[in-house]
């Protein structure tokens, strides 16, 4: 069926309502322009996973005759300087539809041509260009880059189309391709790895980091991606403060100019807490689509919820007092707190989105932002979270959303009694009902899950661990995969630019920019493995050390 004008609407206000997404690229960052063909696959990728969402959209040929393109400028990647009878925008239509039939030749383009009447009306095409004109404009007219993007373009189509469950020409090569590159090694050595992560990790940046942007005059001296170089290097080093690092990144950048601590700190505080998790999930949203074209990914589908520390804060907090709220363990000691939510599981580790903790946040407000952020970027099935989320508001909240959870359960009077008497006949494992008042003779159904742990410390009803969950004891066994939230706090904290301020934008950017450097750091790895082995192993073959130094080479494109 072909697309109708109130379809193409439809796609069109679908997107336009994503938070973390901006069409055409080029209004979302000055690093893009009209004629950047990074933005122009970050674009493609954009409208065709709304546009296969629609049930009129069935064909990915139709999609490429009419998927809008006139605001894209081809001219720079144009060498011929005469006119010619084919516009390059017309072209690039015919070699991707070329590309998604997997045709080596173009005589077939053309065979094809002669048959599908309807596929030269949608492009408006009155003649059809011999083979000897469709081999000049690939190897003579269009530049290297732009043959490799109308690939990819291609390439990620067939992807999502058949993730929607459209019909495809061929069967689109899940791993990521990229040229003069060997794959398939069974044993790579660390050189190998290396070099693979330095292509892969400069793809990734310059997917990336475009969606950052700072509040700055035109006409600015020093780029605006020496500040996301700066904040990478000041993650490479643990403690390290934007002073002393703006100082020595003078020395080892290979920019002409780079900016100063103050200056850098000064253009942080102008960001609100709302541009920051806006970027960061726009950030985010371009890395899921990277690591979506493997099928690694698709294992997707568990998240945890979470919420950590920064250090403890030992100033006087006067005036702060609901940004700098104390400790999950109600000790003396007062600190920023993050939430997060975290891809877990089988899937590659990625922090979806975070935010601040503020004082008088309750914990339905915290899980019901994370959980609207984490399903407009993936499928989500589970949910797993720790005792402090164990409301019975919370797990309603999430049952209503038609997702399963996992959550341990504080030990009340009548828990302690229950534990007491499994303790009293060696009992290892026990389930049973249990129905939780949501207030106006309403209620939340769950099951109660006793479990005794394996060589504990206690003799006595502690031994016992409590879980509820809305979908049976066969999902307490993913409850395991919650531990990678905390390793991953220690990688981001690692991560985090030393401060001693007290400005809470500040100190949420320096945050949220590490889970950023985390999240590119495993989506690298994937990437890597998969290139390299064809498989993805949880355990990282790339380091984060050498994962942030490759990323300081390569964020200076700006």
């Amino acid at each position: 069926m072909a697309p109708t004008s109130e379809s193409r609407r439809s796609v069109f206000r679908r997107i336009a309502r994503k938070s973390h997404v901006e069409w055409p690229a080029y209004d979302s960052t000055p690093l893009y322009d009209r004629s950047s063909l990074t933005g122009l696959e970050s674009d493609l990728r954009t409208v065709s996973e709304a546009w296969f969402d629609q049930d009129a959209h069935t064909s990915v040929e139709l999609f490429v005759c009419t998927v809008p393109l006139a605001y894209f400028r081809f001219d720079p990647l144009d060498r011929y300087t005469n006119s010619t009878c084919y516009e390059m925008a017309t072209l690039f239509r015919l070699f991707v539809l070329k590309e998604l039939h997997g045709w080596d030749h173009e005589t077939a383009l053309v065979e094809y041509l002669n048959r599908r009447s309807d596929i030269r009306k949608q492009l408006g095409i009155e003649s059809i260009p011999d083979q000897s004109t469709l081999w000049r404009s690939w190897h003579t007219r269009f530049t290297n880059e732009l043959c490799e993007t109308i690939e990819i373009v291609a390439r990620t189509i067939l992807i999502t189309a058949q993730n929607a469950g459209i019909t495809v020409p061929r069967e689109p090569d899940r791993t990521v391709r990229h040229h003069d590159t060997e794959s398939g090694q069974p044993n790579p050595d660390n050189g190998t790895v290396l070099d693979q992560a330095s292509e892969i990790t400069d793809h990734v940046s310059r997917i990336i980091f475009p969606t950052f942007s700072l509040s700055r005059s035109e006409g600015c001296e020093i780029p605006e991606n020496a500040y996301w170089d700066l904040q990478t290097y000041l993650g490479l080093r643990e403690n390290l403060a934007a002073n002393e690092g703006a100082r020595s990144f003078i020395h080892e950048s290979t920019r002409d100019r780079t900016p100063m601590g103050h200056a850098h700190r000064d253009h942080l505080r102008d960001l609100s807490i709302e541009r920051i998790r806006e970027m960061y999930r726009q950030a985010v949203g371009r890395l899921l689509e990277e690591v979506a074209a493997t099928e690694a990914f698709y294992r997707a589908g568990i998240v945890a919820i979470d919420i950590t520390e920064d250090d403890p804060f030992t100033g006087d907090r006067t005036g702060h007092e609901d940004e700098i709220i104390g400790t999950k363990e109600k000790t003396d000691e007062y600190a920023y707190q993050w939430a997060t939510v975290q891809l877990v599981g089988n899937a590659v580790p990625m922090v979806l989105d975070a935010r601040p903790v503020r004082k008088g946040e309750t914990r339905l407000e915290i899980v019901e932002d994370l959980l609207d952020s984490a399903e407009d970027l993936v499928h989500v099935d589970n949910v797993l979270m720790d005792r402090e989320f164990d409301s019975q508001h919370v797990l309603e909240m999430i049952s209503q959303r038609g997702l399963s959870y996992v959550v341990p359960k504080r030990m009340q009077t009548s828990e302690r009694a229950q534990a007491k008497r499994l303790l009293r006949y060696d009992r290892d494992r026990y389930e049973t009902d249990r129905k939780l008042h949501l207030g106006d003779n309403e209620w939340h159904s769950t099951t109660l899950i006793y479990r005794r742990k394996e060589n504990s410390e206690h003799d006595d009803h502690r031994q016992y661990s409590v879980f509820m969950t809305n979908r049976g004891s066969g999902y307490l066994t993913e409850y395991g995969y919650r531990w990678e939230i905390e390793s991953g706090y220690k990688s981001i904290k690692r991560f985090m630019a030393a401060t001693t301020s007290k400005d809470f934008g500040l100190r949420f950017f320096y945050f949220a920019f590490a889970c950023l450097l985390y999240s590119i750091w495993r989506a690298v790895d994937l990437l890597v493995q998969i290139e390299l082995t064809g498989e993805y192993e949880h355990s990282p073959i790339v380091t984060a050390d050498n994962t942030l130094t490759l990323l300081k080479k390569e964020t200076g494109i700006g």
